[in-house]
């Protein structure tokens, strides 16, 4: 067997073209199994069964809910061997015993309760699991959660804005520690209730209040003097402080983080929504901040879908490549903006849609993206599912990996291409060439006896 012969493997368990009788023996090899792993849709119960048989508990973790048959989810749930009995519930429970997150169904699923019904469960860390999970869940069972005796489960139900908590719960709230930063950060409480937070003089809570979009003016005011470069930062960010004020603010941290400060720079470069409260307010006031010195202004002002011409001229042209980006996802970016972008800089593939997905993107371009210069907008030509075979040559000729990579993804590959990519040295584009839909089931059979599968 040689190095290649595990991503082969790997990727074949991934391909969505491999028959049944292929899984069937890939299942007898670790890299096979570890492909189907990540296999989507359903699996056939043969599958399932020689995953069983060659992969026991390890294999039995993933092999629940839709991705198995009514039949074989009772088959494991009744198998004689606790390895595979057992494997998703002790998964699951052990996620919870460590508290990582982890979805509500699979909660559902390895406890055999509704979540109705686990909010009550006697242990406090599947308590906190399900207040961890439920996005979506009532204000009912919200105030249940705030009331429950164990901290870490009321501090998990207050982690995030949503589902919030109920006025009546405000007051009881300020005087839990267990939950008093994470309210503080989010609920709308009053001018009152905000003084008390603020002159609990706890740093932690004072920064929280500085993040909250609700705070008034006079809750501003008091937060000027504490001398934190994060409560600088939020406070910065308010609508409540002038122009001047906002200035001296970050160039006070921006001070600090040149001096070495680590706070300094986090609280500057921390990922946040940034001043949000801006894009509610009339659009006037908003057109202001074109001129703003501080690029998260600008970002959620790009943000906004009722600017006019003019203001989308000067965010389209804005020196922050942020910004730029952010104006670029309104509905009517011209097609010229949008492929100028991309050109010069490429997509962001961890953000849905992609600039090229836009409606007004010039799609009949990307295989002229071929030719330029950096590697990042020459990926975008692989956007074309009709990239022509000489242009796939040319790319997964490249240097880097990740062109190579999307080419043993792309639906126009030729076969003999393929072949080429399956001997690739980087085992990430070997992968993807085995898992192409593309590939030939005779090369697929030829895949498994070169393993001795």
């Amino acid at each position: 067997m040689t190095s290649l012969d595990h991503p082969r493997l790997s990727g074949l368990g991934r391909n969505p073209a491999a028959p049944r009788d292929v899984l069937v023996r890939l299942a007898a090899h670790k890299a096979g199994r570890h492909g189907m792993a990540l296999r989507r849709g359903r699996l056939e119960d043969a599958v399932v069964e020689a995953l069983l048989t060659h992969g026991g508990g390890d294999s039995a973790v993933g092999l629940h809910g839709d991705r198995i048959s009514p039949e074989m989810r009772r088959r494991i749930a009744g198998h004689p061997d606790p390895a595979i009995r057992d494997a998703f519930p002790d998964f699951v429970r052990g996620t919870v015993e460590r508290e990582v997150s982890i979805g509500i169904d699979a909660l559902e699923e390895a406890y055999g309760r509704p979540r109705t019904a686990l909010v009550g469960a006697p242990s406090p860390s599947l308590r906190a699991a399900v207040a961890r999970a439920w996005y979506d869940r009532p204000l009912a069972v919200q105030a249940e959660l705030l009331a429950d005796p164990d901290p870490k489960v009321r501090a998990t139900a207050t982690e995030h804005e949503q589902p919030g908590v109920p006025p009546e719960w405000r007051d009881r709230c300020l005087a839990d520690p267990a939950v008093r930063v994470n309210v503080a950060r989010h609920v709308p409480f009053t001018a009152e209730q905000f003084g008390q937070l603020v002159r609990s003089g706890d740093l932690e809570v004072q920064r929280a209040v500085a993040e909250n979009p609700h705070l008034p003016a006079e809750t501003v005011a008091h937060l000027l003097h504490v001398d934190d470069p994060h409560v600088r930062v939020g406070v910065a960010r308010s609508r409540h402080v002038d122009g001047e004020t906002r200035d001296r603010l970050y160039a006070l941290v921006e001070a600090e983080r040149a001096a070495g400060d680590i706070e300094a720079e986090i609280a500057l470069t921390w990922n946040s929504p940034g001043p949000t409260w801006l894009r509610d307010v009339p659009l006037a006031e908003r057109l202001t901040y074109l001129d703003c010195p501080h690029t998260e202004f600008r970002r959620v002002l790009a943000s906004c879908r009722d600017l006019p011409e003019e203001a989308w001229r000067r965010l389209d042209d804005d020196p922050e490549l942020a910004v730029r980006r952010a104006a670029a996802r309104r509905p009517d970016t011209p097609p010229q903006v949008l492929e100028r972008l991309v050109r010069a800089h490429g997509d962001v593939f961890h953000i849905r849609p992609l600039h090229v997905d836009h409606p007004n993107f010039p799609r009949h371009l990307l295989r002229t993206f071929t030719d330029e210069p950096t590697p990042n907008a020459r990926y975008l030509a692989l956007q074309d599912p009709e990239l022509p075979v000489p242009d796939l040559r040319r790319l997964a000729t490249a240097a880097e990996p990740f062109l190579r990579r999307g080419v043993a993804r792309h639906p126009n590959i030729t076969a003999a291409l393929l072949e080429d990519l399956l001997s690739d040295p980087d085992p990430q584009v070997t992968d993807e060439a085995a898992a192409n839909a593309t590939l030939p089931p005779p090369r697929m059979y030829r895949i498994l006896a070169a393993a001795g599968l």
